[in-house]
């Protein structure tokens, strides 16, 4: 009877997953997002509240980065495993639109119910492609605490930083970031990207606008080299009287009394409209963001999904979102009651929404390094501009034009000749049936390995290859054969050690890999050496703490480095203030990343620190193995310390140390988290690796994914060819120990 009870309760779960249920299923409608805190919470509590009214509608929503966010979409959408809906920027609907990302709203499109601005971003080509949910510009936050109120000119916060307290400055905001400079821009008249879609970020109003920037970095009532990170930091510890920042910023500063959620007291605050520009009288315009709801062609088809999309889309939502989480609504009959609401409203009424060109995403870079360039003093206004212009240029410029397939069908047609003549060689071999045969049992142990190695490693080695031989943009490439290659070797036409160039890069690369090897193997070995004395008191105890920076995520020990070698408030700046007050000698605060040693310095010191560990811990393994009384006969024969150790223990760990290196080879070589948030390849791109450099050309230049599928065969052939050579070392390695 007990064995009967598994079987029966199996056959009642069965029928009861198979039993007809009344009504219809649920029709499922996805919803992506990236919204983090409040706007996520209002979100999820509207999604539930639209359920209660449609209950045959099931809504799944998902939160993805933002930053990965257009990346997942283009690589889900097509396949059909995509939202039916989602929120993101208005400016990259004309990506999406050419892509066939996304499709017009239908009957969830209301024209009388948004605002013009908001209307009009969210047009492409005289088609509404999303439905506006809030407008989003950069506004003044002023310190209530540390001054009355905003001065009218942006010149003024010079005059201003002079009567605020010892190590407050006067406006925080980032300025090297072209998206914040753009407030400043716009008011000298200049755009960054034209109407036409060329790049604007050009000529002498530009170069008046960064001048203005520069002498408020001079009078030091701007901090040099900020980030968001740090504007946040600056204005919630009451470092900064004003600050220009987003929306974003007030979810991290409490309610403008001063309280915050966690019962602590900050500074009072409120939010203003920018200030004008004494130069020319025109008020400062920040770029314009329209977070905008979207449907894929196929949540486009689905009732459901528009009925969703009008509901997130309606007056309540809008009110509810406003309400709780101070969004400004697109809405024309939404009015902001909160006064903080109230003022990025009023500054939304001037700003400059972003164009939906494509060409948008291929201006940050240039534009980006041009400011920076010219406001770390290494180059004059003139030169960094136009050079900036030739890099908008060289990304835009058309692919290759299409070339004939002829010769690759023949090269794979000659390729799979000789291999089908080969293996007709050895299946004339004597013995080939029986050594088959016996082998068959083997494959049930083999196969799931082979199909889990096939698909995960070789299928995608295999898509990348051929993805390098197309060129064009998303939805409209075209087979060029080698022209990627031929184009990159011969760095797109320029000087062949320009920056940015392969063979540029590809010396830092290899300069990058050297130098942390080597770091890596000597401090590990010398930290293994000391760990592996057995008079060493604690021993376990340094260990778990040497083991540390190994296990902490590298993104997370990069971000936490870059933050120490910040030129104004590092760590690193204040243990050369102290060391300078010590010796009584002056030094300047270093501009780590304005020279490409001092910027390669701070890379390499990372690296450093995220990769002795795995080297110290495969030397202390290795140390194990070495017989005793070898090295004890050799003290006796009269060796030194220094020579036990290089005749006899290095030998001997030689061939476990060499894995070790191939490893961290490899690794250090495709090392992108730390290239990336460190220096970001500054100055200038001098710093990139070709693994970085790969990734613009996929996510920050007009998505050529050709041309960065090609840098990623160039870098697969040329790890090949490390890891064979590496591979030649160790035997050589074992051969001595052997010897």
């Amino acid at each position: 009877m007990m064995r009967l009870r598994p079987l029966a309760l199996l056959l009642l779960a069965t029928v009861a997953l198979l039993w007809p249920r009344s009504g219809a299923a649920a029709e499922r409608v996805r919803l992506w997002h990236s919204w983090r805190g409040q706007e996520q919470a209002v979100a999820e509590a509207l999604v539930l509240e639209f359920r209660a009214q449609q209950p045959d509608i099931e809504v799944e929503l998902l939160s993805v980065p933002y930053d990965a966010f257009s990346a997942k979409l283009a690589s889900a959408i097509p396949f059909g495993e995509g939202p039916d809906l989602f929120v993101d920027s208005h400016e990259r609907l004309g990506d999406y639109a050419r892509r066939q990302l996304v499709a017009p709203p239908g009957d969830a499109w209301d024209p009388a119910a948004f605002v013009d601005v908001a209307t009009a971003a969210v047009t492409v080509e005289g088609q509404p492609l999303a439905l506006p949910l809030s407008l989003k510009s950069l506004a003044l936050y002023v310190d209530d605490d540390l001054a009355a109120a905003a001065p009218p000119y942006l010149e003024d916060f010079a005059q201003l930083q002079a009567r605020l307290p010892p190590g407050v400055v006067a406006l925080a905001y980032e300025a090297p970031n072209a998206y914040a400079h753009a407030a400043i821009l716009h008011a000298f008249g200049a755009r960054m990207l034209h109407d036409d879609g060329s790049f604007g970020f050009v000529g002498p109003r530009t170069a008046d606008s960064i001048a203005l920037v520069q002498d408020l970095l001079d009078a030091g009532a701007v901090p040099r080299d900020a980030d968001g990170a740090l504007v946040t930091n600056l204005f919630r510890a009451g470092k900064a009287a004003f600050a220009m920042s987003g929306p974003w910023l007030a979810a991290d500063l409490g309610a403008p009394d001063g309280t915050r959620p966690d019962g602590s007291r900050g500074h009072r605050w409120h939010v203003v409209p920018l200030p004008r520009v004494r130069a020319t009288g025109e008020p400062m315009q920040p770029l314009l963001t329209v977070e905008s709801l979207m449907l894929s062609p196929a949540g486009a088809r689905k009732p459901a999904a528009r009925a969703l999309a009008r509901w997130l889309a309606s007056q309540p939502a809008a009110l509810a979102r406003m309400q709780q989480a101070r969004a400004v609504s697109a809405r024309r009959d939404v009015v902001a009651d909160d006064p903080v609401v109230q003022a990025f409203a009023q500054q939304a009424r001037t700003a400059v929404p972003m164009s939906t060109s494509t060409a948008m995403r291929a201006a940050w870079e240039p534009a980006n390094k041009a400011l920076r360039k010219i406001l770390r003093g290494d180059a004059t206004a003139e030169l960094a501009l136009a050079e900036a212009a030739r890099r908008f240029e060289q990304v835009m410029r058309p692919p290759p034009p299409p070339a004939s397939p002829l010769p690759l069908l023949l090269a794979l047609a000659a390729g799979s000749l000789l291999g089908a003549w080969v293996l007709l060689q050895r299946a004339r071999t004597a013995g080939l049936r029986e050594r088959v045969r016996r082998s068959l049992p083997a494959w049930a142990w083999l196969v799931h390995a082979v199909v889990a190695v096939g698909t995960l490693v070789v299928l995608p080695l295999v898509v990348g290859a051929a993805t390098s031989l197309f060129a064009g943009p998303p939805g409209d490439v075209h087979y060029v054969g080698l022209a990627n290659f031929i184009d990159i070797l011969r760095a797109r036409g320029g000087p062949l050690f320009a920056s940015g160039s392969f063979w540029l890069t590809l010396a830092v690369t290899l300069l990058w890999t050297a130098t942390n090897v080597l770091l890596h193997v000597g401090i590990g070995v010398a930290l293994g050496l000391l760990l592996a004395r057995p008079v060493l008191r604690l021993r376990a105890a340094y260990r778990v703490l040497l083991v540390i920076p190994w296990a902490v995520p590298n993104y997370v020990t990069a971000l936490a480095w870059k933050g120490m070698f910040h030129r104004q408030f590092g760590a690193v700046t204040g243990l050369t203030m102290s060391l300078s007050e010590w010796l009584g000698t002056p030094i300047e605060p270093i501009s780590w990343f304005s020279r490409f040693s001092t910027a390669f310095t701070a890379n390499v010191a990372t690296n450093a620190w995220l990769g002795f560990p795995f080297m110290m811990v495969v030397t202390v393994a290795a140390l194990g193995s070495v017989p005793k009384d070898v090295l004890e006969a050799a003290e006796v024969d009269g060796a030194g310390r220094w020579q036990r150790f290089w005749h006899v223990t290095l030998p001997m760990i030689g061939p476990s140390l060499v894995p070790a290196i191939t490893l961290g080879a490899i690794w250090t070589f495709n090392m992108f988290n730390v290239v990336f948030l460190v220096s970001g390849g500054d100055p200038d791109g001098t710093t990139d690796i070709l693994v970085s450099e790969a990734y613009r050309w996929a996510f920050t230049r007009d998505a050529q994914y050709g041309y960065a599928a090609a840098y990623a065969v160039l870098i697969f052939v040329l790890l090949l060819g490390l890891s064979r050579g590496l591979d030649r070392l160790r035997a050589r390695a074992v051969a001595r120990g052997g010897a």
